[in-house]
């Protein structure tokens, strides 16, 4: 999202939903860091911005990029998460080679809060890959807000982890029962291991008699052959309408002739996925 100038706009929503009094202190506050290059000065700031705005306040969001505005969005994000992430990113642009590593130290610090603001923003920094550590280290916490900073509403996962990353991040999302159309990009990262593990878990646990989230169904569009083409022959002679749903969905977008042949023998199903009144976006819904 460089090319948004987020810094600019970052800046702007400061401007409209902080007293004037608060703006110039955090404005001087990061001519004193950068002009000074002061690790000691950044690391207080950061605290003491606490201190200036309330946690809970929400920021007033307009006039900038509909892109932007539509992630802040998304993301549910407080005015003070806006202006922590404004602090780091003004400073790694004016200098990325000196500040990378102090604002990684920072981050090792971090407490819950502070971790989560910085997983959910992590996108916006100018030198966002150099911390791709820090996204995998979350998909391993035991700490749900951690876990859905990084992986809900999230674009960092699909622009920069690889298929291991993407999948085990995918199935945890699955496994804690969360909302799994709130991960981006699920079609860009499908990828044949994720589809034969989906699969494999599907078995598990029809054969325990217990339910599977029929979104959890969305990445195997493209691998629809062999024992997934079955497991959509399960799906569309399932009692739930959902699962017959998420089965003509996955057919529909299959480029496999034999997959577009089951489908067919639904026609009621292929008119609504057909017409879009089922999309994976309102499945649940």
């Amino acid at each position: 999202m460089q090319h948004l100038d987020t810094c600019l706009q970052l800046s702007k929503i400061l401007e409209d939903s902080v007293s004037e009094e608060t703006h110039i202190w955090i404005e001087n506050r990061l001519d004193l860091i950068i002009k000074s290059k002061s690790t000691k000065d950044l690391y207080l700031t950061y605290s003491l911005i606490s201190g200036k705005i309330d946690p809970a306040k929400n920021p007033i969001i307009s006039g900038i990029n509909p892109e932007l505005k539509d992630y802040l969005i998304a993301q549910n994000a407080k005015l003070l998460q806006i202006a922590r992430i404004y602090l780091l990113i003004s400073v790694l642009e004016s200098d990325k080679t000196y500040f990378s590593t102090k604002v990684a130290n920072l981050i090792q610090v971090a407490d819950t809060g502070e971790l989560a603001t910085f997983l959910k923003f992590l996108i916006l920094l100018p030198n966002a890959e150099d911390y791709k550590q820090v996204g995998v280290e979350a998909l391993r916490t035991n700490i749900g807000t951690i876990f859905e900073a990084i992986a809900l509403n999230n674009p960092y996962p699909s622009e920069y982890f690889n298929d291991q990353q993407w999948n085990q991040m995918y199935l945890k999302a699955a496994f804690m029962q969360l909302n799994l159309a709130e991960i981006l990009d699920v079609e860009k990262r499908a990828n044949s291991d994720l589809a034969r593990i989906i699969s494999d878990y599907a078995h598990e646990r029809w054969a325990a008699s217990r339910t599977i989230d029929p979104m959890f169904w969305r990445p195997v569009t493209g691998f629809l052959k062999g024992e997934l083409l079955k497991d959509m022959d399960h799906l569309f002679k399932s009692k739930d309408q959902i699962e017959n749903l998420a089965a003509a969905l996955c057919c529909f977008y299959s480029r496999e002739p034999e997959a577009t042949k089951l489908l067919d023998k639904y026609p009621d199903l292929i008119e609504k996925v057909a017409n879009k009144s089922v999309t994976w976006e309102n499945l649940i819904k």
